[in-house]
């Protein structure tokens, strides 16, 4: 299993992940359209923020089932936080932050988050 690393652009909010990016979800709802981000969803035990949890901001949207994490100072989103429908707890992970991938070697698959 590989190990990630990854950051918002100034680099306050810092974090590792482990696992196999089998492929990312680019998502059309009105946040991930606006964003851009790339999404790759890993169990919330294989997700580490190494900064300091104050300088990640939240946001909630719709059904406030979703944490939207930024970084305060410069406004990038490299994650987020939820759980599956079944309760496990998840992180999405926005690869666009994740130091060395690749981004077109990856399997991207379109979701219409919008319809949700």
């Amino acid at each position: 299993m590989a190990t990630y690393t990854g950051s918002c652009h100034c680099g306050k909010v810092a974090y590792e992940v482990e696992g196999q990016i089998d492929q990312t979800i680019d998502c059309n709802c009105s946040m991930c359209q606006r964003r851009g981000g790339l999404l790759w969803f890993v169990p919330r035990a294989a997700f580490s923020l190494k900064s300091d949890p104050a300088e990640v901001g939240t946001y909630r949207f719709n059904k406030h089932s979703i944490d939207h994490h930024f970084c305060r100072n410069c406004g990038i989103a490299p994650y987020s936080e939820a759980s599956m429908p079944d309760g496990t707890p998840m992180t999405a992970i926005n690869v666009r932050c994740l130091d060395g991938v690749d981004l077109t070697s990856l399997k991207i698959v379109p979701i219409d988050g919008r319809s949700f």
